[in-house]
Order: structure tokens, then sequence, then C-alpha cells
């Protein structure tokens, strides 16, 4: 293992300096994942090349062992009836304490699979946990991969990684990077177009959302909420109102713009920044101290949106609270109840 390490991490470094010579940077990226060559995105023809933040990947021929790293690129394959060799463990929305989430750990129950490896990522990825699984690719499209991280993947298997910036790639991307990948794009488009029909018909439900504006906090901590964040417009969890019929809000658009980040961060003496804001979510905790912190404390509770309670903050770590961030199989399971919720916020505005 330790020889392993050695040389991966050697050619990572090789490898990072041609990046930094020759590859496109993250604000660079191609963000209609083309550049095949020899390929078909319809009928997944091989070899295929495909462009990405991080530089070109080049596959040679379908995949057989899939393997994924960081959030939810594992449950692409799976939605497509392909169990990966390894993926991330999950350290987020867990319910039960066996690192895979409910959605997923029900889809490999439907495929008759066993769980797959889990890698975990706690301190980074695990790169000989990675090695370990022989992988013919390994899937990253929504991910926080440096130049380092996919130097050294590389060196395992051919890696695709996100296609314009770090943990920014919108669920339908990552969909149709991810399939592509291994050699099932009309799969991928039949399955957005399945996500986008449940969406649609959830959404129709409920007509008090539409055109009402949402803004998405980051983790506030409830002992101290002098300085609020929140995600931008690149973010998937603002990308994901738009889905539900609404909008973003013009104070976050300006504030989005000018930065590729996906969160920033406001003093709570600027809250009436957002006073444009018609309904706030955000991640909070089971016992609503984050609730009760934000109606009391004195400047952000001037919020029209806190004064009103048009407020839906998602409970704690429970696997609900990972509904704001759509992820191929999780939106099927959660998307009657966030919607709810956030239609309920929706009626307070008047």
């Amino acid at each position: 293992m330790r020889s392993l390490r050695l040389r991966l991490l050697t050619a990572a470094a090789a490898l990072v300096a041609v990046a930094a010579c020759g590859g496109p940077s993250s604000s660079e990226g191609n963000g209609d994942n083309g550049g095949d060559k020899g390929s078909s995105s319809a009928s997944g023809t091989f070899p295929m090349t495909i462009e990405h933040a991080l530089g070109k990947t080049t596959i040679d021929k379908k995949p057989e062992r899939v393997a994924a790293v960081n959030w939810a690129n594992h449950e692409v394959p799976l939605a497509l009836g392909v169990v990966p060799v390894g993926m991330a463990a999950a350290t987020f929305g867990d319910d039960d304490g066996d690192k895979v989430l409910p959605w997923v750990e029900e889809k490999l129950g439907e495929l008759g699979a066993k769980t797959p490896v889990l890698f975990d990522e706690t301190d980074g990825i695990d790169f000989e946990a990675v090695a370990d699984t022989k992988p013919d690719i390994i899937l990253a499209s929504y991910s926080g991969l440096t130049k380092q991280d996919y130097a050294t993947l590389s060196q395992i298997a051919p890696v695709v990684a996100y296609p314009d910036a770090p943990w920014a790639t919108p669920w339908r991307e990552i969909i149709r990077t991810n399939s592509k990948a291994i050699g099932l794009a009309d799969k991928g488009e039949k399955l957005i177009k399945d996500l986008e029909g449940q969406i649609g018909r959830t959404v129709a439900k409920y007509p008090q959302l539409k055109g009402k504006s949402a803004m998405f906090m980051t983790h506030v901590d409830p002992g101290d909420v002098s300085q609020i964040g929140f995600y931008t417009a690149h973010d998937t969890r603002t990308l994901f109102f738009e889905d539900l019929g609404l909008k973003t809000p013009a104070s976050i658009a300006a504030a989005s713009k000018g930065t590729d980040k996906f969160a920033l961060t406001r003093s709570a003496e600027q809250i009436d920044l957002f006073n444009d804001v018609d309904i706030v979510t955000g991640y909070g905790d089971e016992q609503g101290k984050l609730a009760k912190a934000l109606r009391e404390d004195p400047l952000v509770s001037k919020l029209p949106a806190i004064q009103r309670g048009s407020t839906y903050l998602l409970p704690g770590s429970a696997p609900l609270a990972t509904a704001a961030n759509p992820t191929p199989l999780s939106i099927s399971w959660v998307l009657e109840d966030y919607v709810a919720a956030l239609a309920k916020a929706a009626d307070k505005v008047a």
C-alpha cells in the first residue's frame, strides 16, 4: 500500500504540472460536456473524449467497473441499473449509520445487489481504496476535486470531473455527464425526462410557489447568527428552486455576479440586503434552535421573511435535509415532502 501511495503521489505531481500549463481552469470549463472525438453522445460509441474543467478525459471502451467519488455520482449508474464497484460513504443524511443514504439502499435492494465498497472521504479521497476496486472509470462530475486529486485519480483510471466549477453541476448535467461516460447517454436522457415529469406533476399541486423568490442559507450556527451564509445563484440548491417554480431574488443574483463560488457570507448588519426574499430555507436542527435564534436576533429578525414566518429549515442531518441538493435518486424520494414544506412557507407570503 505504501508503494502504491508513493507511485500515485509522484505521478500526480507530474500531472499537476502538465495541467497547470495546458489544461483549462474551472472558469474555462466547457459547460456542454462536448468535445467528443469518434463518439456519439446518443449511442455511447467509444472511444470518446469528454472535456471538463480539469482537462480532457478519453475513454477507450465502455467501462465495466465503475467507481464514483464525492457526493451523488454513484447515483447515476445505480439509477440506470449499473452497480458501482465503489462509491463515497454517506456522511450527511445517513439515517441508520450504515453510511448509505436510504434511496441508495433502496435502489441496491431493487437491483438485488450488495453494498459496494464505501470510500471514507472524511479526510479527503482515499486513493488507495479507489485503486483497490480496479475501476475502468471514476465518476466525479459533481465534486470538489482539486487538480492534484484529479491527477492522482487519473493514475488509477480515466476520471470525469465537473464541467465548470466545483460543487456547481446541476442535476441534469450530473446525469448527462456520468451516463455518457459509461455509455448509457440515451438512458440518461430518459431518466432526466422521467424526473422532470415527476417534478412537474408535484409542483402543479402547489400553485402558491409560482413566482415566489427563495433564499437558501448555508449551515448557520444557532449560537452565532452574526454572519449569515447563503448559497449563490451558481449552487445546485438555488438552481433547483427554478424547477419548483420559484425564482432567485435580485439580491442573491447581484451577490453572485463576479464570482463562481457556490456560497457567500454577509454580516447580520447587512440583512436588509435580502428584504426582497419571500421564502428563507436552510439547514436547521431537530430542536428548532436555529429558527429560534433567527427570530430572536435583533438584526436578523428584521428580515421580512423571518417576521412573517415564511421559512422552512430542513430537519437537522436527517435524509430530508439532503432534499434541497437534488440528485438522481433523491429527487423522487423526498420531492413531495420538500415541495409541500416550501408551499406551506409560501402561504405566508402576502
